[in-house]
C-alpha cells in the first residue's frame, strides 16, 4: 500500500526530512504494530497538533496568564479541561504536563520533599522509572521502596504491599506500571494508602483509554491523584493529564506551573481536546472493549502454541511473554520480528535472570491493530506469525522472516491505518 504525498510544503522546504517522515508513514502502514504503548491517532488529532497554536506562549492558567492575546487559548484549554473532567468523572484536571514523566514529577513536587520515602512497583516487575526507581531522578531525590509480584503467579501480593507500606510509611504510593497484564485493584491499594497515611497516585498511562471506554475499572473513587499520558490506549497526542480531587487541585496546579514547566504546548492541548472528544463517543467504547477482547484472544492463541505468558494471560491490552522455554532471548526475538514486519519490544520479565538490555521477554499489545479494525478472528494469524517469527529467530532463518513480512503487509493493506491517508 503506497501512501499519497501529504506534506507538500515540507517536501519543498526540506525534502530530506520529508522523505524520512514519508518512510515512517509507510512503515506504520505496512507493519503490524504490537507495542502496547503505541497507537494511531486520527487525522483530526494530527491536524490539531500542527496548527498556528504552535506560535503562542501562554504561561499560567486560563484567566491568569502572564501573556496577552490569550482569548482563544484560554477557551481551548478550558475545553480540554472540561472534557477530561467529564470523561473521567473527576473534580479537577490539569492538561498542561508535557508528558507522563513530568506529570509524575509534579506529583512529587506537590506531595513530598527531597529524601522522603515513596513507594511503587519495581521496574523489573512491571513498574515505571518515575515510581522511585534508582536510576530515575525520582529514585535519586527520594528514597524509593519497591513492591513486586509473586514468582509463582505473577500477581501482586497485597499482604506484602501492606506490610511494606506500614513498615516504611511512604508519603506517596504509586499503583500502575508499564508491563502489567492484569486488572489493577484500586480499592486494595486505596485501603493500604489510607492505613499507612500515604497519598495514592494511580498511574493509568497505559489503560486510560480502557478506563474511558469502560473496559477497565476506574481509579476515580479510590485514588487521590490520577496521572496519565494522553497517547497509548487514549489515542491522543504525546502529552499528559493530572487529575485529582478538588482538595488537591491547588497543589497540583502549582507543581505543574510554575513548579516544573513554563508555557504549555498549546497545539498539544488542542489535540488532547480532540482526543477526549473522540473518546466520549459510543464508537470509542466499542474500540476499548475490542482492545481487551483482542488481547485475550491473542493470549489464548499464544498459550495454545506453547508460549509462557506472565500471570498466565491478560485482563487488558498487554501481554508479557517469557521466551525462556523457546530458548530465544527477548532481544533476538524482537529484532527478528521487526524484520518480519511485526513491531514489538523486548522486555524484562519478573525475576528475569538476564540483563535489562538483553532480557528474556517480549511485550506486546493490541491497541494499534484494534484501531486498524482487526478483530478476534485475526488473532490466530497474528499468533501464528509470532510463533513462526520466534522460531525463525532461533534458527536464523531470514527467508522465513521475509515470507512473514509479505503476509503481514498483505493483511495490513486491507485495514488502512487511521490518520495515514487523507
Amino acid at each position: 500500500m503506497t501512501l499519497p504525498l501529504q506534506h507538500p510544503a515540507l517536501s519543498a522546504a526540506d525534502p530530506e526530512l520529508a522523505a524520512l517522515i514519508g518512510a515512517e508513514e509507510q512503515l506504520q502502514a505496512d507493519t503490524l504494530r504490537l507495542i502496547p504503548s503505541e497507537n494511531y491517532v486520527s487525522r483530526a488529532v494530527l491536524e490539531a497538533s500542527g496548527t498556528v497554536l504552535q506560535n503562542k506562549y501562554s504561561e499560567g492558567y486560563p484567566g491568569r496568564r502572564y501573556y496577552e492575546g490569550q482569548q482563544n487559548i484560554d477557551q481551548i484549554e478550558r475545553l480540554a479541561i472540561a472534557r477530561a473532567e467529564a470523561l473521567f468523572g473527576v473534580e479537577h484536571a490539569n492538561v498542561q504536563p508535557y508528558s507522563g514523566s513530568p506529570a509524575n514529577l509534579a506529583v512529587y513536587l506537590a506531595f513530598a520533599e527531597p529524601g522522603d520515602i515513596v513507594m511503587g512497583m519495581a521496574l523489573p516487575m512491571g513498574g515505571h522509572l518515575t515510581h522511585g526507581w534508582g536510576v530515575s531522578a525520582t529514585g535519586k531525590w527520594f528514597r524509593g521502596v519497591q513492591y513486586g509480584v509473586r514468582q509463582d503467579t505473577g500477581l501482586i501480593d497485597f499482604d506484602e504491599v501492606r506490610e511494606l507500606a506500614l513498615k516504611e510509611r511512604p508519603k506517596i504510593i504509586f499503583c500502575g506500571g508499564t508491563a502489567l497484564p492484569r486488572t489493577i485493584d484500586f480499592p486494595a491499594f486505596a485501603e493500604i494508602a489510607r492505613e499507612s497515611g500515604a497519598v495514592l497516585v494511580a498511574d493509568v498511562a497505559h489503560i486510560a483509554g480502557l478506563i474511558a471506554g469502560g473496559a477497565h475499572p476506574s481509579p476515580v473513587p479510590h485514588a487521590d491523584v490520577i496521572s496519565t499520558t494522553t497517547h497509548k490506549t487514549l489515542r491522543g497526542p504525546r502529552g499528559a493529564i493530572l487529575m485529582s480531587r478538588e482538595e488537591h487541585a491547588k497543589a497540583i496546579d502549582k507543581a505543574v506551573f510554575p513548579g516544573l514547566q513554563g508555557g504549555p504546548h498549546n497545539q498539544t492541548t488542542a489535540a488532547i481536546a480532540v482526543a477526549l472528544h473522540e473518546a466520549s463517543q459510543p464508537s470509542f467504547r466499542t474500540y476499548a472493549q475490542s482492545v481487551v477482547a483482542n488481547a485475550k484472544a491473542l493470549a489464548d492463541e499464544l498459550l495454545a502454541r506453547g508460549f509462557d505468558l506472565v500471570s498466565g494471560g491478560t485482563d487488558n491490552h498487554l501481554i508479557l511473554m517469557d521466551l525462556t522455554p523457546k530458548d530465544v532471548p527477548g532481544k533476538v526475538a524482537a529484532k527478528a520480528l521487526d524484520r518480519a514486519g511485526i513491531v514489538v519490544n523486548y522486555n524484562t520479565v519478573p525475576y528475569d535472570p538476564r540483563k535489562p538490555f538483553d532480557p528474556s521477554g517480549v511485550r506486546i499489545g493490541t491497541p494499534s491493530l484494534t484501531s486498524r479494525g482487526l478483530g478476534t478472528e485475526h488473532m490466530a494469524a497474528v499468533a501464528d506469525w509470532i510463533d513462526r517469527g520466534v522460531s525463525a529467530a532461533g534458527a536464523g532463518d531470514e527467508d522465513a522472516l521475509a515470507t512473514i513480512r509479505a503476509e503481514v503487509a498483505e493483511l495490513m493493506a486491507q485495514y488502512p491505518a487511521p490518520g495515514l491517508t487523507a
